[in-house]
Parts: structure tokens; C-alpha cells; sequence
């Protein structure tokens, strides 16, 4: 049975790498530290806005220490517009002391020791190694999430229950390695494009053959408005 999905898999890499060559993540930084701090900022955040915010942000924050030493509440008004501001200031200055007490302000690129970071969970950590450090990573965002339960890469209840970590090791076992990150992106930019929350667009969908979800949606719309207007029995 995985056999057989990671057959499916390696087509539907292969179909979006055409339409998504280089899919990359869409938050603009200089540094794995900057994309760190990024992440964090994404979480319910628009990459778009989270860009406009730390356009000013790095240049106010240039290293770790400079976060780790910010007056919370100043952080708090920077950071503002990305929601939920006062987490994420809090994150955000305790990631960043734990990287200069324990790191000498130099952000590691294990997993392990991102996620010993206070404010760092998998999800970020695997952003920053993925994108920043070039190490292969499963990024399971709500994208990712929702698109694999759709294509049955994993089971369903766990996206609805947003059980990431369950997603992201059902993916590990079918997604080779090298594309891991790749994957990852794509599936993002599917989710953004087509594969919408709530209305998929499956009449441009590359991969709806590939799509268990999408085929019953289609054989549902042909049972209920089959041509000629009868029910299908």
C-alpha cells in the first residue's frame, strides 16, 4: 500500500514542479535568525503583511541580541499588525535570550536544538532548516495539512485535528528525501491557487486524477446534475 502511494507521490511531485518550478517560501529575510523570526510572525499572519511588518522590523532589530534585549511592550507595537502581538513579542524575546545565552547569538540548525528553544515548535523549525539552512524538512502548515488528508497521504482526521506531527511523519515515509521541502512548498502554493479551504477549484486542478477527495467530489456532482438533468441512481 505505501509502495503505491509513494508511486503516486512521485507523480504528483513531478506534475507540480511544472506548474510551481522553484516554489519557494514567500517570507522575504536575509538570515536563518531573520526567517526565524518571520515564521513565528506568520503564525495566523499573511506572508504579505508579516513582509511589510519586518521590512522595518530588521532593520530596528539587526541581531538576537538586540530582540533578546527588547522592551516587550515596544515589541509588542512593532509587531502589531500581524496579530496576536503580545505571544509572539514574548516568543520572539525568549527565543531569542535562549540563542544568546546558549548559542553565542548564532541560530543552530538542528532540530533538536531549535525546538529547545522557548517559542520554537516543529513547524517553524522545520521553515527555517528547510528554506534557510537547505536541509530537507516536512513543513506542515494548515496548506499542507488540509491538502494531505485531501489526497489521502495521511488520514483526514489528523489534518482536521490538525495533528501536524502525525502528518509530517506520514509524509516522511512517502516523500523522498531531496524533496521534502519542495513538497512542502508546493503543496502551500497548490493550497493558495486551487486547493482552497473551502471552495477547491477542481476544474483546474493538475492533479485531481491523483485526488481521492476531488474524484468523489466530481462523482458526487455527476450523480446530482448528470446531463439531461435526472438523478443518477
Amino acid at each position: 500500500m505505501r509502495h503505491d502511494e509513494r508511486e503516486r507521490v512521485r507523480e504528483i511531485i513531478r506534475i507540480l514542479t511544472q506548474r510551481y518550478p522553484g516554489a519557494k517560501t514567500s517570507l522575504n529575510f536575509s538570515t536563518p535568525f531573520q526567517l526565524l523570526i518571520a515564521t513565528i510572525l506568520a503564525a495566523q499572519c499573511t506572508d504579505a503583511k508579516v513582509n511589510e511588518v519586518t521590512k522595518t522590523l530588521f532593520k530596528k532589530y539587526p541581531e538576537p541580541s538586540d530582540f533578546a534585549n527588547a522592551d516587550p511592550g515596544e515589541l509588542e507595537a512593532d509587531i502589531r499588525p500581524t496579530g496576536f502581538f503580545r505571544q509572539k513579542a514574548k516568543a520572539i524575546i525568549q527565543a531569542s535570550q535562549d540563542i544568546v545565552s546558549d548559542y553565542g547569538g548564532k541560530l543552530p540548525d538542528d532540530m533538536e536544538e531549535l525546538t529547545e528553544l522557548r517559542g520554537v515548535g516543529r513547524k517553524t523549525a522545520n521553515v527555517v532548516l528547510g528554506s534557510a539552512f537547505g536541509k530537507p524538512a516536512v513543513i506542515v502548515d494548515t496548506h499542507v495539512l488540509r491538502i494531505s488528508g485531501r489526497l489521502r497521504l495521511t488520514d483526514p482526521r489528523y489534518a482536521e485535528k490538525k495533528q501536524a506531527e502525525k502528518v509530517e511523519q506520514d509524509l516522511i515515509e512517502i516523500v523522498p528525501r531531496e524533496d521534502w521541502t519542495l513538497f512542502s512548498h508546493m503543496l502551500v502554493a497548490l493550497g493558495r491557487e486551487i486547493c482552497t479551504a473551502k471552495k477547491p477549484k477542481h476544474d483546474i486542478c493538475p492533479i485531481i486524477h491523483l485526488c481521492p477527495t476531488g474524484q468523489a467530489d466530481l462523482l458526487d456532482v455527476r450523480r446530482c446534475c448528470p446531463r439531461g438533468g435526472r438523478t443518477l441512481p
